[in-house]
This record gives structure tokens, C-alpha cells and sequence, in this order.
């Protein structure tokens, strides 16, 4: 582990981590570009260090949990990756159907912090399933560097019916009471969006920090919105006025929050974006929208 203490960083650190994990800029660039803030005793190399994942140490719900039953179970997508690995996770109480719920991972694939974000799900009571839309490539690779570089590769609309297709297993699965709502980050978010707007019977979505579905689809959503966004996240942020006026004008059902001081990605906890506090209140906000729109 380093030695560095969030505070003692340049918040423009965090930008240009941004724009690199969202492939805006090149690693050679990123490091370049990181090198102009390795001063007073702080490397390139620790920085790096510092802004990489550290999944070992940041699981809040063991796999072995014993509150819940995870497995890894693959489900048809016919007109996205076809056959899709997902991890499918539910309390061990299963005595009452369950509200479902799809959880969209980032711009990476299925890391071991989305999958614990699926774990938390079902121990909060949902019957949860998190797709890997890197299937058709092999799957996530172990690293969030390589994941980003196969996740480009496929075509958004693609990993779109992937996600949709998850929606419609979870729907009829035999633990669901056929009430589905979708929580998705960064890219996620944006298929978050999406899934509001493709799906009509979608019961809640919640896009933590995500693009935007395209304002001509504004009136084909029916869910309510709970999206969650960071104060420091202008790439995101930027369409978020017109999207309103479009909700507005719709007279959709949504609620809105962004959080003082965040980065984009405050509520993944195994980075240094990660603000607790942020990420508590957005999470309980969360749980709390699925239990009255699922339940």
C-alpha cells in the first residue's frame, strides 16, 4: 500500500486520471502529464500506485457471506454478446420473491468492485444480477488497464441488449417478483439511461454519474430516476441541464443529487476518488429508492 494521503494531491490528478480511464488520453500521455505533479518526494510511480485499484483490501461483503448465495451463471443475449457471464447473487433467505436488480459495471468489465456492489445488493435484501459484457472477448482480464482495451472494442448499443437481456432473465427468474430497476456507473450509467428509455416495464434506474440517453428518447421512459452525480465531473455534467429540461418537459419521475467536493467514480471505494461520506449517502439513497419502487 502508499503512503499518500488523498489530500496531499493536486485535485487535477484526479482529472487527468479521468480522462485516462475514460481513454481520452493515451498511457504515455497520462504519465506524462502525471509527471508535472511528482514533486515533494512523490514519484510518478507512487502516484500510480495510488490512483490504481486496490480490490484486496476494500470488500465490504465477503464472497462467503453467509446473509447471501452468489454463483457465476450465464444467460442468452440474442441480439447483443450472445451467451453472457454474469455474477447472480440473492439473500439465503428466499423465502419471499425479490425485487431485481441489474448492476451495470464501468468502462472495464466485471472487477471484484462491481461484484461486491452485487453482493451489498442482495445482502440488502434484492435479488441481483452483475453481467460481464466482456464475455464475448474472454471475459475481464484480471486489470482494469486491459479491460478498459477490450471494453472499446465492442459496440455500446451491443453491450446495451447484453444489459436489457439481463433485465428480461432477472424478470422471470424464479426468485423475482418480476419488479426490475437497474443501478449502473459510468458507463453503466449511461446503460442506466439507456435501459430507462428502451425499457418500458423497468421499475427504477439509478445512473450513478453516467451519460445521458439522447433527448429524442426522453418520452419512451416510464421508470422513475435517481441519478446520482459528482460536483467535479464537467464530461458528465455538461448534458445533465438539457436532459432535465427534457424530463421536465415529460413530466418524468426523477430525483436528482450531486455531491459537494466529488470526483466521477466517488462511489467506487477501492481508488482514491472514493469519498465515504458521498458514497454512504448515495448508496443508502439507492437502496432506499429499489426498496420503494421493487418491493
Amino acid at each position: 500500500m502508499h503512503n499518500i494521503k488523498k489530500e496531499d494531491i493536486n485535485d487535477e490528478v484526479f482529472v487527468i486520471y479521468n480522462d485516462y480511464a475514460h481513454n481520452r488520453i493515451s498511457r504515455r500521455t497520462f504519465m506524462q502529464k502525471l509527471s508535472l505533479y511528482a514533486v515533494g518526494g512523490l514519484t510518478v510511480t507512487s502516484l500510480m500506485g495510488f490512483l490504481s485499484p486496490d480490490y484486496e483490501n476494500t470488500l465490504q461483503v465477503a464472497k462467503n457471506d453467509p446473509a447471501i448465495k452468489s454463483s457465476y451463471i450465464t444467460y442468452p443475449s440474442t441480439k447483443g454478446g450472445g451467451q453472457i457471464k454474469g455474477l447472480l447473487a440473492f439473500p439465503t433467505d428466499n423465502s419471499d420473491k425479490k425485487g431485481a436488480i441489474v448492476v451495470v459495471h464501468e468502462n472495464r468489465g466485471l472487477n471484484p468492485y462491481i461484484e461486491d456492489v452485487a453482493r451489498r445488493a442482495a445482502k440488502a435484501g434484492f435479488l441481483v444480477l452483475a453481467p460481464d459484457a466482456l464475455t464475448p472477448l474472454g471475459g475481464y482480464p484480471g486489470n482494469d488497464d486491459q479491460g478498459r482495451q477490450m471494453q472499446a472494442k465492442r459496440e455500446g448499443d451491443s453491450m446495451l441488449e447484453d444489459f436489457i437481456a439481463a433485465a428480461e432473465y432477472l424478470k422471470v427468474h424464479e426468485q423475482s417478483n418480476g419488479k426490475v430497476g437497474v443501478v449502473g456507473f459510468c458507463f453503466g450509467g449511461w446503460i442506466s439511461n439507456m435501459m430507462a428509455a428502451r425499457i418500458t416495464e423497468l421499475q427504477a434506474a439509478v445512473p450513478f454519474y453516467g451519460r445521458q440517453a439522447p433527448l429524442e428518447e426522453v418520452p419512451n421512459i416510464q421508470a422513475p430516476l435517481l441519478l446520482q452525480f459528482a460536483e467535479e465531473d464537467e464530461g458528465v455534467n455538461k448534458g445533465w441541464p438539457a436532459y432535465e429540461e427534457a424530463l421536465k418537459a415529460n413530466n418524468k419521475k426523477y430525483t436528482a443529487h450531486t455531491y459537494p467536493g466529488t470526483h466521477h467514480g466517488f462511489h467506487n471505494d477501492s481508488t482514491p476518488r472514493f469519498d465515504s461520506d458521498a458514497a454512504k449517502l448515495a448508496w443508502s439513497r439507492t437502496i432506499e429508492f429499489f426498496t420503494e419502487h421493487l418491493v
